[in-house]
């Protein structure tokens, strides 16, 4: 290839000639990327441009900020605060001890469900990820409904004479509640990491004599160290963002972490300036996360694994029938019982009245869904979720086709910085907004929440669309090239009509998640920007747990039947 011509050097006492700014940029551009004017006049380059802008704005302007205001002077000194520290080994402790007990449940789950021949397997796949379609906030609420003082646990002991009470407050309620919500994401990541195990290694052990125990204890389960560990990872960040069992359940035994530590900080009028606070906190969550997501990659893949025929079938003898009634009793209490229990509480006129066919009332559901205020966070729900939905399933259409349909040097940044934020905490995506805002005008509004809700929810698109995609062989936008179309264009009326169907399933994801949620809600609410998570929690913060119930009952019932159809529809896709 000729080398491209360069400048001539003057003689000695001759001065260089002088270029017009325009010129010498587009002759620096050309010499850093020979391609660039190529690929802006294909369209690539346009596109991606205007991608990195997007993400500039919602993800590095936060990001920055945050950084940029937790390393001041004012906020390390938080660290010296005896109560921050209690509240980040709290944080550790409790996000620490449900991941294990969470990694260790999936993995259990993952055995049987997945290789055994437990009967009525597909039913209970079904009912041991319940837990993963409610709102934590939501969960908590139901397991207060049945443990509480007037739960019909407790009533059930004061009943047979028993002194004894059971309460779900504190400490050890929060690491269960934070062990029942995250086991469904440790089951899917060790079932995926057990399905690339290959069949072969396990079928030689078995010729070599040994049982299947024996197989599982020193075949399978080494093999499975570094999905175990992926799980343990991922529900670890995940519990350490989580606000509503923290709040409902450890504050009213003064159980404080980190994310209700930052809401303290931010609804309490004692401290004038709590942003240095909360940045410095936030911080500490985003390297967390950080190092947790690094170590996460450098795992290795199923692909290191080989390749080979499916693993062995367990079969489970004659333990087979007592091991599926106990998982069906499991199954049963830990994820249906304590929705019932909620639904008694929505349907009861009072906490404490007995259950019968003639105190059963709609009530609580008709006064607090025609409440002002409750009216105002539906709406505003609707309307915020709606736009993030249309937004990220825009935005993540587009760095999904780029991803997938282009090569260049920085499509690995793109894949970071769009992914990055789901697996930030909550926390640290509201205060990074919260710190922008005022620069943006926007502050005090809804348009917060609404960016807020697009950066912490891009990613859920992105990843709906990347993997089908991965896999559409590319001779349809080469036949649409041969025709005379240019790239860009063949991308546009190609590849782009075949992913649409998979963005708009993942703007469906993104519309039932943003709807319910409260982290991000709760931190960045502002007088008429309530949205209908910040409407329960506040009715039961103020002690109408009747309302708050019937509110809580119907979001889940929706959220339930909303990502189980979404959830059909897209394995639909992905048979097809």
């Amino acid at each position: 290839m000729e080398a491209p011509a360069r400048e001539a050097v003057p003689a000695p006492g001759q001065r260089y000639r002088r270029l017009r700014p325009g010129t010498a940029l587009l002759r620096l551009k050309s010499r850093v990327w020979p391609n660039a004017q190529t690929r802006l006049h294909d369209g690539f380059g346009v596109l991606r441009s205007v991608v990195w802008l997007a993400l500039a704005l919602l993800i590095g302007m936060p990001l920055a900020a945050l950084v940029l205001q937790g390393t001041g002077t004012e906020a390390i000194a938080i660290f010296a605060d005896p109560a921050v520290a209690e509240a980040a080994l709290n944080s550790l402790g409790s996000a620490g001890g449900s991941a294990v007990l969470a990694t260790i449940i999936g993995a259990g789950l993952a055995i049987l469900l997945e290789r055994s021949n437990l009967p009525s397997r597909m039913m209970l796949r079904w009912l041991v990820l319940l837990p993963f379609l409610i709102p934590p906030f939501i969960g908590a609420m139901a397991w207060m409904s049945l443990l509480g003082a007037n739960g019909p646990v407790n009533k059930t002991l004061q009943g047979w004479g028993s002194g004894q009470s059971v309460s779900i407050f504190g400490g050890w309620g929060v690491v269960f509640l934070l062990t029942v919500h995250s086991y469904p994401m440790a089951y899917l990541v060790i079932s995926a990491a057990l399905k690339r195990i290959p069949g072969n290694l396990e079928e030689a052990s078995r010729i070599s004599g040994a049982g299947t125990v024996s197989v599982l204890r020193t075949v399978t389960l080494p093999l499975l160290g570094p999905g175990l560990l992926a799980a343990f990872v991922l529900t670890m960040v995940a519990n350490l963002s989580d606000f509503g069992i923290p709040a409902l359940i450890g504050l009213p035994e003064r159980y404080t972490t980190l994310t209700t530590l930052v809401y303290r900080f931010l609804a309490s009028s004692t401290t004038s300036n709590p942003l240095p606070a909360v940045s410095a906190i936030g911080l500490v969550l985003l390297v967390m996360a950080i190092l947790a997501v690094m170590a996460q990659r450098k795992l290795p893949t199923g692909t290191e694994l080989g390749s080979g025929p499916s693993g062995m079938a367990l079969e489970l003898g004659r333990a087979r029938i007592p091991l599926a009634a106990l998982l069906w009793i499991w199954t049963i209490g830990i994820c249906l019982v304590p929705l019932l229990a909620l639904a008694a509480q929505a349907l009861l006129p009072a906490p404490g009245v007995p259950l019968t066919w003639e105190n059963l009332t709609l009530e609580n559901l008709m006064v607090a869904a025609s409440s002002p205020n409750t009216l105002q966070g539906i709406g505003n729900s609707l309307m915020l979720s709606g736009l993030a939905a249309a937004c990220c399933t825009v935005l993540g259409l587009a760095v999904a086709l780029l991803l997938t349909r282009s090569q260049h040097r920085s499509n690995g940044a793109l894949d970071a910085v769009a992914t990055l934020p789901q697996a930030l905490p909550g926390l640290v995506v509201a205060v990074g907004w919260l710190l922008i805002a005022p620069m943006l005008g926007i502050f005090n509004t809804g348009w917060v929440i609404l960016g807020a809700y697009i950066m912490a929810f891009l990613a859920l698109v992105v990843q709906a669309v990347r993997a089908p995609m991965s896999s559409v062989s590319s001779s349809l936008e080469e036949a649409a090239r041969v025709a005379g179309a240019s790239p860009f264009r063949a991308l546009c009326d190609v590849t782009a009509r075949l992913a649409v169907p998979a963005a708009i399933t993942g703007g469906v994801v993104v519309l039932l998640t943003a709807v319910r949620e409260l982290t991000i809600s709760i931190l960045l609410v502002a007088p008429g920007s309530q949205t209908l998570g910040v409407s329960i929690f506040n009715l039961q913060q103020a002690g109408d747990y009747g309302g708050a119930a019937a509110l809580a009952l119907l979001v889940a019932v929706v959220g339930i039947v909303g990502l189980s159809m979404t959830a059909a529809v897209t394995s639909r896709l992905a048979n097809k």
